[in-house]
């Protein structure tokens, strides 16, 4: 490996007079090419076991970094085409060709962060909760954190068998607002028993909710996106709403996790 300020170049590679090249037609001045070892341990953050071994997680998107600088979460390193005149210490100019390699993303953009994943918060019961039970898609977990911010809802728990809401594509989805919402992976079950908050819980035959005054504080279940919520959730949820269908037909089974989520939130508000 050749090194100096300005650049590295693996020369060990099959060609590496061409990657040489490549690097300099899309490389800032100052960029770096990263290491093997550097590309390989932000890929492996695409897994939920080794962020959770490395206690780190990617974050892409100008917006979600931004959001993410003015937080509490703390940055370990950045990864840009552009610098963000932060502390040099914390940030590397890398190649759009590197940032491609680090990338979740069909389309990368300008930059990647790597940030230090918080001490899980404990949960106040106060105000209203949004409770997950096994919401499995990437992206309605996403949706619903960024629900959670736009309605005012500051905690999300969520069942141990909920997606990861440090997976690159939920962050991808919750644009940013993952630094505004605390949450939670805890046994929902217990969670549930030990809670003096009402529990409301979304079901096809439950109460229409157009119809019920709800209050300001509360728990709201939510269950997977197959399933609905569980026997064993179902059992500690003590007032059960239904968002009616209007359709002539009466066809459709159920909506969207997310969706249903969006609509219950605002009659929580209304």
């Amino acid at each position: 490996m050749f090194k100096n300020t300005l650049f590295q170049i693996n020369l060990n590679a099959r060609d590496p007079a061409k990657e040489l090249r490549i690097f300099f037609m899309f490389a800032p001045l100052d960029a770096i090419m990263l290491s093997k070892n550097e590309i390989k341990y932000i890929n492996r953050l695409g897994l939920k076991k080794y962020r959770l071994q490395e206690r780190c997680f990617v974050v892409e998107g100008l917006k979600t970094i931004h959001e993410l600088l003015k937080s509490k979460f703390i940055l370990q390193r950045l990864y840009a085409t552009e610098s963000f005149n932060i502390d040099a210490k914390l940030e590397t100019l890398i190649s759009e060709s590197d940032l491609r390699r680090i990338s979740f993303l069909k389309n990368p953009n300008k930059a990647l962060a790597i940030f230090k994943i918080p001490q899980i918060p404990l949960v106040e019961e106060k105000g209203l909760i949004v409770a997950l039970d096994d919401v499995r898609d990437p992206g309605n977990l996403g949706t619903i954190i960024r629900l959670c911010d736009w309605f005012g809802v500051k905690q999300l728990v969520c069942s141990k068998q909920t997606v990861d809401c440090y997976n690159p594509k939920v962050l991808q989805a919750t644009m940013g607002s993952i630094a505004r919402v605390a949450i939670s992976y805890l046994d929902l079950n217990l969670f549930l028993k030990e809670t003096n908050l009402p529990v409301f819980g979304a079901f096809m035959d439950g109460e229409n909710v157009y119809n019920k005054k709800l209050p300001e504080y509360g728990v709201l279940v939510m269950g997977n996106e197959a399933n609905g919520i569980s026997e064993k959730v179902a059992k500690l949820v003590n007032r059960h709403i239904s968002i009616p269908r209007f359709g002539e037909l009466q066809a459709t089974e159920s909506l969207n996790v997310a969706t249903a989520t969006a609509i219950l939130l605002s009659e929580f508000r209304r």
